[in-house]
């Protein structure tokens, strides 16, 4: 007998920390079950065979720095490329002093137009781009400051955009917490209600 496997069971699994699916050969995915295997990239196995499902999405992610960031950006930089992500650095270069709202609105604009995935916005305590980057219609940017503010920014929130204090954590801190936000998913359900929320609150207030 077929069994209709939802988006809702997928997402359970997701949230026990599961990474791989096992499905009997009669089992069905629902579209909007494979639309969330694709996004968490979760692994099916139906019976002794692996499925693959092509996500949609390039791994493509903006990152920007005021010059309290340069070395720290140099060093995400060549982490998320080891990670195979493709990454478009757009300044600052050297450690004079420039304007963060400056580097905040081209990381976060070029999210905001779906030109990149995701951003990431270094300043030196993370939280002066982000109040910049979520002026931006659209934008999620979160300052996070250990793995489980990242993990939850993500599964709840949905953000977007990541932003870190070059000054107010290590480097290898900053690693792991870019880490957990990128290989983190958004879980939807009750927390999309609440973002809609947002959502209207944002568009009340937006210059038509």
């Amino acid at each position: 007998m077929k069994r209709a496997v939802t988006e809702y069971e997928i997402i359970k699994l997701i949230k026990n920390g599961v990474k791989e699916i096992k499905l009997s050969a009669d089992d069905v995915l629902t579209p909007l079950a494979i639309d969330r295997i694709k996004y968490s990239g979760l692994t099916v196995i139906r019976g002794e065979q692996k499925e693959t499902y092509q996500t949609n999405f390039k791994n493509k992610i903006v990152i920007g720095s005021d010059h309290t960031g340069v070395h720290v950006k140099k060093i995400l930089v060549e982490f998320l490329k080891s990670k195979s992500y493709e990454v478009l650095d757009v300044g600052t270069y050297s450690e004079e002093s420039v304007d963060y709202p400056d580097i905040a609105f081209n990381v976060a604009n070029r999210v905001a137009n779906k030109e990149y995935e995701f951003g990431i916005i270094i300043d030196a305590t993370g939280i002066p781009s982000a109040i910049t980057a979520n002026k931006i219609p659209g934008i999620r940017a979160a300052t996070c400051y250990n793995e489980f503010s990242a993990k939850s920014s993500r599964e709840h929130n949905n953000a977007n955009v990541l932003v870190l204090g070059a000054r107010a954590l290590g480097e290898e801190t900053l690693k792991s917490i870019t880490a957990a936000w990128l290989t983190s998913s958004f879980l939807g359900d009750r927390h999309q209600r609440r973002l809609d929320k947002i959502t209207a609150i944002e568009q009340k207030y937006s210059k038509k």
